[in-house]
């Protein structure tokens, strides 16, 4: 496993499934708070280590908010999306796409227009510096209501930056119906944007079918549930709908009792297309390296199967196709070069 670890550390990767202010690492999340001293959030990195220790989901909930309100002006907003692509550079991740709530930050006083700019900024100076492609995912609160679903959409829509992709709805599923935001993402989808609202993380098999139906999802972020209902596999399995699975995400917020219980195992048995990320990855101690170990552990695999496990995310991505063409190959070239020093 120490070489298999080396191989993943090397090895070009994508990511979808990973939130902008959730990927704060504890030393900016330490600046930050030092920047705003009323908030509750600790100004010393180990502390903010211990901070991150969730209860249950709805914990998380709160000290994810908690983050989110030391976002409070366009250079706070830069710094923390041109130092995430920093910290995604050093795992060799390639291209990603980033979950941003440009609804928690705008309602909370920084201005619109500044707020774009700056995510942009950021995007353009860290694939020059750092060669990370990152994309946007704008995506709906879904605990905020129809509000926020409506002033998301004005967002994406009027504000467009160049590098949104896609239209999601992440937070609680627990009483936050995903058919509720079917006209929000019709409309969405009408201006190109894709479908890829999270579904089946703390709730059953039926909220990712309502993702599918009412909502059209090109993919579902999580979706583990999936693995309770043999005929939703069978439907993402043959639609080629990937999920978006966060392995130590689902144990830390007790979407899943114990790493050993993870369903990742049935779901590529049933021939899902899936991808493995990190989600919130300063939050729960981990990182896209190391959920990589723990899909390579939990599916026994060799560094051809880790390198084909990379591959499916470039292909689930939104990237165009010379960008997906390019990743593979290197990839490919990463993985021949390694066995062949074996």
């Amino acid at each position: 496993m120490t070489d298999l670890h080396a191989f993943i550390a090397g090895l070009p990767k994508a990511e979808l499934h990973v939130h902008h202010v959730g990927s704060a690492s504890p030393r900016i999340v330490a600046e930050l708070a030092a920047r705003h001293p009323d908030s509750a959030v600790p100004s010393d990195p180990e502390a903010v280590a211990d901070y991150f220790t969730f209860t249950d989901f709805a914990h998380f909930i709160q000290v994810y908010l908690s983050v989110v309100d030391l976002i409070r002006t366009p250079e706070d907003v830069r710094l923390l999306t041109f130092e995430i692509a920093r910290d995604m550079a050093r795992q060799n991740v390639r291209y990603a796409e980033l979950t941003v709530t440009p609804y928690s930050s705008t309602r909370r006083g920084i201005d619109e227009r500044a707020f774009m700019e700056a995510i942009e900024d950021a995007r353009k100076a860290a694939e020059a510096e750092f060669g990370v492609i990152l994309r946007w995912c704008f995506d709906i609160p879904g605990e905020a209501g129809l509000e926020s679903a409506e002033e998301t959409l004005r967002l994406a829509l009027d504000l467009r930056p160049e590098g949104l992709v896609s239209f999601g709805l992440g937070g609680p599923e627990i009483g936050v119906p995903r058919a509720q935001f079917k006209p929000y993402f019709d409309r969405a989808i009408e201006a190109g944007l894709h479908s890829v609202p999270h579904a089946g993380e703390t709730t059953g098999p039926e909220t990712v079918w309502e993702a599918l139906r009412a909502l059209r999802a090109e993919r579902i972020g999580h979706g583990i549930s999936s693995a309770q209902d043999p005929e939703l596999l069978r439907y993402l399995a043959e639609h080629r709908i990937p999920l978006e699975v966060c392995p130590t995400s689902n144990v830390a917020t007790r979407a899943v009792s114990e790493i050993g219980l993870h369903p990742l195992k049935k779901l590529v048995d049933a021939g899902v297309l899936v991808t493995i990320n990190s989600d919130d990855p300063p939050m729960f101690g981990t990182d896209l390296n190391s959920e990589y170990d723990v899909a390579a552990r939990l599916l026994g695999l060799d560094e051809r199967g880790v390198a084909e496990l990379a591959k499916n995310a470039v292909e689930a991505s939104f990237l165009d196709q010379a960008g997906k063409d390019r990743i593979t190959a290197e990839i490919d070239a990463w993985t021949e070069s390694w066995l062949a020093q074996g």
